[in-house]
């Protein structure tokens, strides 16, 4: 099942396709802006435009369109955008820029153009160390917040190496490997039809840009150092592959809250959409603009 990009996507997005029991969201609107490099970068937007702003950041290769849940819970009260990064969604696919620097410099000039109100930055999976990229360069003057989802943030202990068996034989192809992938992100059923139409967005990104965004060419206290470097109430949703990290961040930064998903997959946010939607709805109210 192949549906193609632009409105499709946005209309799946309307409909709460593939999301169990999803309901129709406020009007969501397609946006463009051209950063300082040149390149055409794409965002969705939804809710009253002059409510406070959540801005969501995806992970790896992944649409903007992936946080449909928190789209359509947030913006019955808050003006939400939920952001492609340069080569992810409907952005233009760069030839360079794939490094934390500059995707960092994105989320900044992403935000300028949102108004002069601070935001609530919302990152999953990559999007932590996008969000984190921003903060490390640009500080903590324009976010409320930060909610980090499902990735390492420097902290001790370090991830423990993969040992997963050397592939033998011929490597299967891109498409394969990110079908995979996609499936491999939830431990609760989806939709044969969502699941298609994911992976056929995270295709548009080439493979040596999605190679590009793996290489890290930082070392783990650059995470770190962004994370301890803001006062702003900071919540850290994982699975349990993140306790630990969790668990001393929440010890060490006297603005942070901390989440463990024992049953969800690494979309969390999908898997466990309720009880993330509640989580973040509380962390809103409570901790960013009472």
């Amino acid at each position: 099942m192949r549906l193609g990009f632009g409105l499709p996507i946005l209309l799946l997005l309307l409909v709460g396709f593939g999301v169990a029991g999803a309901q129709p969201a406020m009007p969501a609107q397609s946006r463009f802006f051209t950063t300082s490099d040149g390149v055409r970068l794409h965002y969705i937007e939804a809710g009253p435009p002059r409510a406070h702003t959540v801005v969501l950041v995806p992970g790896w290769t992944m649409p903007g369109w992936i946080w449909g849940p928190q789209i359509r819970d947030l913006s019955a009260r808050y003006h939400v955008v939920a952001f492609d990064p340069r080569g992810q969604g409907e952005s233009e696919v760069a030839r360079s820029g794939y490094e934390p620097g500059r995707r960092g410099q994105d989320i900044a000039e992403l935000i300028a153009r949102l108004g002069s109100e601070p935001v609530l930055l919302v990152g999953w999976s990559l999007g932590v160390l996008d969000a984190l990229a921003y903060v490390h360069t640009h500080g903590d003057g324009r976010i409320a917040g930060l909610v980090l989802v499902d990735n390492s943030i420097g902290e001790e202990p370090a991830p423990v190496p993969s040992r997963a068996r050397p592939h033998r034989g011929p490597r299967p192809p891109l498409e394969v490997r990110m079908s995979r992938f996609v499936r491999g992100m939830f431990r609760k059923p989806q939709s044969e039809a969502y699941l298609e139409t994911l992976t056929e967005a995270t295709l548009r990104m080439p493979e040596y840009a999605s190679n590009a965004l793996l290489a890290y060419p930082v070392p783990r206290t650059y995470w770190r150092d962004a994370v301890y470097s803001t006062d702003k109430p900071i919540l850290y949703a994982v699975r349990p592959v993140w306790a630990a990290q969790a668990e001393n961040l929440a010890r060490r930064h006297r603005a942070a809250e901390i989440a463990v998903f024992p049953d969800a997959g690494h979309a969390l946010f999908i898997d466990d959409a309720s009880r993330f939607d509640a989580l973040l709805r509380d962390f809103i109210q409570r901790r960013i603009w009472p």
